[in-house]
């Protein structure tokens, strides 16, 4: 998602990108070790897909650096990791009730925190940093630094629809779990196809169905496969828009979209890149490129509403591709 980058672009900081790991997909703590300078200020994890992040090793690579952890759990409302909940595992955690999510209001989300500083800090950014020169908490005035505010507040009506929506997330989260399971078992009998690993301790919340494709096995590009197979399939019922919710790759790298590849946010001369060479060559995540461009099949079609007779279709073409793959060579 974009605005986990931009996110640091809205108070001035420059987004450096660390790589992902092969198996799980979430930052690798080893890409992220090196890319810390004595100029980092945080390190933003996303649990990519509903898997938690690798928090014992980053979270020490924080507390080492003396950097802020912030969790983006847009993807992963009730996933654990350790019996902690994703979202609780940093100093920050950020859900989001977009519409396509576990669970929405149509708008809107929800910041957790146990740092009473921090809370306050994100009151005062919601609604306009109105009261920032009576902060509860806030006594140092070093500390008002960054302290514009934005409209972010909820409406009552988005703020009742998601506490009843809440209620709901146990009993979705089990369904996306159960189905996941089904496909996972089935479509690993498809030998070109890998199934989702999940990190030991955890439990997944699968916005999406992750799975790789193995190219040497199939003898073809992956794209070429999953086309073949999306022709199988009909549109989802109010969905149509997004044809067969079905994907090769994810979201392109984001370093290689043309915000980061010329260098300018605010104003002619591009701040804050102006304060910094950094640079977003192609090549900089080898690991995320190849996954985007070779290796990565995600779909939605775990996702509650989805019958046992509507999965055995999604997977009997997947049986059929692989079966008549010599047509597609």
């Amino acid at each position: 998602m974009s605005a986990s980058a931009t996110a640091a672009l809205v108070y001035g900081a420059i987004p450096i990108f660390a790589d992902i790991e092969e198996e799980y997909y979430c930052l690798d703590p080893r890409s992220i070790e090196s890319k810390i300078t004595p100029r980092t200020k945080a390190i933003i994890v996303v649990d990519i897909f509903g898997q938690p992040y690798d928090r014992d090793a980053i979270n020490a690579i924080a507390a080492k650096h003396n950097l802020y952890l912030i969790e983006d759990t847009a993807q992963a409302p009730g996933a654990m990791l350790g019996g902690q909940y994703a979202g609780t595992l940093g100093d920050i955690g950020v859900y989001s009730l977009n519409y396509h999510k576990h669970i929405h209001s149509g708008e809107g989300g929800i910041i957790v925190t146990d740092d009473d500083a921090l809370a306050e800090k994100l009151r005062l950014i919601r609604n306009h940093a109105e009261a920032v020169l009576s902060a509860k908490g806030i006594s140092d005035k070093s500390e008002l630094v960054n302290m514009v505010g934005f409209n972010y507040r909820m409406t009552e009506i988005e703020a009742a629809i998601a506490r009843e929506q809440l209620k709901k997330l146990p009993t979705l989260l089990a369904q996306r779990l159960e189905n996941t399971a089904y496909l996972n078992e089935k479509l690993a009998q498809v030998p070109c196809i890998l199934p989702t690993k999940i990190r030991e301790g955890a439990k997944h919340a699968f916005y999406v169905h992750p799975l790789q494709f193995d190219a040497e096995i199939a003898q073809m590009h992956r794209n070429r496969f999953i086309d073949a197979i999306k022709a199988e399939l009909p549109p989802t019922l109010l969905r149509e828009e997004s044809t067969v919710l079905l994907s090769y790759g994810y979201v392109k790298p984001l370093y290689l979209q043309p915000l980061y590849q010329e260098k300018i946010a605010f104003g002619r001369d591009g701040f804050p890149f102006t304060l910094s060479d950094v640079t977003y060559p192609k090549g900089l995540c080898p690991v995320t490129e190849t996954m985007h461009y070779e290796r990565l099949v995600t779909h939605e079609f775990m996702r509650p509403g989805m019958s046992r007779s509507d999965m055995d279709d999604v997977i009997h073409a997947f049986e059929k591709v692989w079966e008549n793959r010599d047509e597609l060579l």
